[in-house]
């Protein structure tokens, strides 16, 4: 019994490689700095919440000595500490300090950056609109910079339960890893409630969210099928799940790996779109296409929309003790990817 991919011969079955995909530089950072702190001070080495949202960046970390916590009392006092790419709250530093812990502090640059704009639009007495997903640790941490000044606003359905003291004060800031079209339409809403609202300085949905949802949006109209590798609690990959759909293609799923592939997925399919998340390394990609060849689908073409060059170097504290050490290269390695034999669309 042949497979339901592979049913038919006279289709052209294919695979649209979305580029960009997979590791951002702020995730490459926060995973090179975990791995380089276990080579430098060795095991344990804790880390507050998931350093990144990948099921397998995780275990794999894990595996190697990581130890993860939800929060600063479950380390040992005097030990050491990553805080992960998501950020903490100024609550957090604190209880990390009470415990005398040495910290590194792995918080993507990007989201440093909104963290700086709550804070300088509290000290002007702004009400500000975080649009974002309630329980997100980027939300929880953000928001935690000025409570008394930020309210969340989930969706474009939450608009209409927005207060504010004075709408001539208010401004939106935003989660970095959302869908780019819905929060331009509660931001849209917001606008329609409250005419004065400021913008931020600069757009706050990260270069490499955006950078991943257009490719996405190429290549969607012409796949029949849209996988999206990436874990269940990375915003990020859901998001691409939505915009794929959103696009134009006849179905969208997210996976954390080749295994959670059903054949029956592509019943009477000829092209499938492929892309990862912000926090997933290539290998999964890797064996999503390999899996993606048995079943039928071994031409590979790549949709590219970005080239991303951008680096950050490793957090403040892990690159001056390396450097002691003599061993500190200041960037992280921006993770390798396999030559693939793919033709440009």
């Amino acid at each position: 019994m042949t497979s339901p991919a592979t049913d038919r011969t006279d289709v052209r079955r294919r695979v649209l490689l979305a580029a960009p995909r997979g590791y951002c530089a702020g995730v490459d950072r926060a995973v090179v700095a975990v791995e380089k702190a276990l080579d430098h001070y060795g095991a344990p080495v804790y880390v507050r919440k998931e350093i990144v949202h990948n099921k397998h960046v995780v275990e794999t970390l894990a595996a190697r000595g990581a130890v993860f916590v939800d929060e600063t009392d479950q380390v040992p006092e005097g030990a050491r500490v990553v805080f992960s790419a998501h950020g903490v709250s100024p609550a957090v530093r604190e209880s990390a300090a009470a415990r005398n812990l040495l910290t590194i502090d792995a918080t993507c640059p990007l989201v440093t950056k909104v963290h700086k704009e709550a804070v300088r639009f509290a000290a002007d007495d702004y009400d500000i609109l975080l649009i974002g997903h309630d329980g997100h640790e980027e939300v929880e941490g953000t928001q935690g910079e000025a409570p008394e000044h930020i309210q969340v606003v989930n969706s474009p359905d939450a608009v209409d339960d927005v207060v504010v003291r004075d709408p001539e004060r208010v401004v939106w800031i935003s989660q970095t890893t959302l869908s780019v079209d819905e929060t331009m339409e509660t931001v849209r809403r917001l606008r329609e409630r409250f005419p004065h609202l400021q913008d931020p300085p600069s757009d706050d949905i990260c270069y490499a969210t955006q950078n991943r949802q257009v490719a996405v949006k190429k290549l969607a109209p012409d796949c029949d099928v849209v996988l999206t590798v990436g874990s269940a609690n990375s915003s990020n990959s859901v998001r691409l799940v939505e915009v794929a759909l959103d696009a134009g293609a006849r179905s969208s799923y997210r996976i954390d790996g080749a295994a959670e592939i059903d054949p029956a997925w592509f019943e009477g399919a000829a092209t499938v779109g492929v892309t990862s998340g912000a926090s997933v390394p290539e290998v999964l990609v890797d064996q999503v296409l390999a899996r993606l060849a048995e079943l039928g689908f071994g031409e590979v073409e790549e949709v590219r929309t970005a080239t991303e060059d951008l680096m950050f170097s490793l957090p403040r504290e892990l690159r001056a003790d390396l450097k002691a050490a003599g061993n500190g290269d200041p960037r992280p390695r921006r993770e390798g990817r396999r030559a693939l034999d793919v033709q440009p669309v």
